[in-house]
């Protein structure tokens, strides 16, 4: 996946009204992240790689102050609804997550 429209037709699955200037935004934001394989996607059973995207993008980039519990069972929400594909592409996970929070404005 490199393309906006791929990112697109991916959170379609998962969530109605896609804020597509959003998708491009973090498609841009997250341009180095996705070109490498090791950090496209998300390893949703892996406890320290959800952690990563609690400080790395729940507390850093959305500026959350939640407990990491609460973060975790965010992020964990975000995963379930996505367990029907084995490759969690990270750009739908953060997607999902700034809509939970109603901040998709960030990537604007």
């Amino acid at each position: 996946m490199a393309d906006v429209s791929d990112y697109i037709a991916d959170i379609k699955k998962y969530t109605a009204n896609v804020d597509e200037k959003a998708v491009a935004g973090m498609a841009k934001t997250y341009a180095l992240v996705m070109s490498k394989a090791d950090s496209r996607y998300v390893a949703a059973s892996d406890a320290d790689e959800v952690l990563r995207v609690v400080n790395g993008f729940c507390k850093k980039k959305l500026g959350r102050k939640e407990s990491e519990a609460d973060l975790v069972k965010v992020v964990d929400a975000q995963c379930l609804k996505m367990k029907g594909d084995r490759t969690k592409s990270r750009v739908t996970v953060y997607y999902l997550i700034a809509e939970h929070f109603n901040q998709l404005s960030l990537f604007h």
